[in-house]
């Protein structure tokens, strides 16, 4: 039988301390020279049993803050009409919203192409948002909406839900949406905002939404980290039934 390696050793051991809670979710591992000077091994060998663990998904590395204790996935299905204030809060976590550019202008031929809109001059709101869970960065989200449908929009706080500044403070409400997903790698722009790395593994989620007219009205487009999110799909043998539309959170 196989002898189990330096590194197979190590990550036993740190998952065993998880699992006795000596870190909780979230908190900062020691950092890797102390671990090494720890378990007399080089740093090589240390980190080849984080990678492994990180694999497991019990712990995550940040860019130039170290390796953190994973939380629990967050739960996530396409077919909730909740945005992500209200699926996070539903699960005991605490989400934050982090506005990070708000503007109007033109689409430009690939946005009017996704909406369906008159021409590349059409104007579009465009928003570009930071999602955290506790202390972590785990989503980084553009929103393009279709600026005749939602005058005023850029009035308003859009660090909350914008489901909620839909519903409820401009009376829109959107009838249904698409939601496309699919396993990919960070571009650079999300990598650094969720301080990862470029061609790290994510999550791509783009969810294209239509008003009670079947105008589109909104395209959601999002890179999560794929360490932070589980999708979960629920089916119950039922005849298929439209219902509403999931707005952005």
């Amino acid at each position: 039988m196989t002898q189990p390696s330096e590194a197979d050793r190590i990550s036993d051991i740190i998952l065993h301390d998880i699992d006795r809670q000596v870190w909780s979710a979230d908190q900062p591992l020691p950092v890797e020279r102390l671990l090494a000077g720890r378990f007399h091994c080089t740093r090589v060998t240390l980190r080849e049993a984080l990678q492994q663990l990180e694999a497991q998904g019990r712990v995550y590395r940040e860019n130039r803050r170290g390796w953190f204790v994973s939380a629990p996935r967050l739960r996530y299905s396409p077919a909730s009409i909740d945005g992500f204030m209200q699926y996070a809060a539903s699960q005991s976590r605490s989400p934050r919203t982090e506005l990070l550019s708000a503007f109007e202008q033109p689409a430009g031929p690939i946005f009017a192409e996704q909406l369906g809109l008159p021409g590349a001059d059409t104007p579009v709101v465009i928003l570009k948002r930071r999602r955290w869970l506790g202390r972590r960065a785990v989503l980084f989200e553009i929103n393009v909406l279709r600026a005749s449908w939602c005058p005023d929009l850029l009035k308003h706080d859009l660090q909350g839900s914008l489901s909620v500044i839909f519903g409820e403070r401009m009376g829109l409400h959107m009838s249904h949406s698409e939601t496309r997903m699919h396993a990919g790698s960070l571009p650079a722009e999300p990598a650094q905002l969720l301080f990862g790395r470029r061609g790290m593994p994510c999550i791509h989620i783009q969810r294209l939404s239509r008003a009670d007219d079947g105008q589109a009205v909104e395209l959601d487009c999002e890179y999560w980290r794929a360490d932070a999110l589980e999708v979960v799909v629920t089916s119950d043998g039922k005849a298929p039934r439209t219902g509403p539309s999931r707005a952005s959170g």
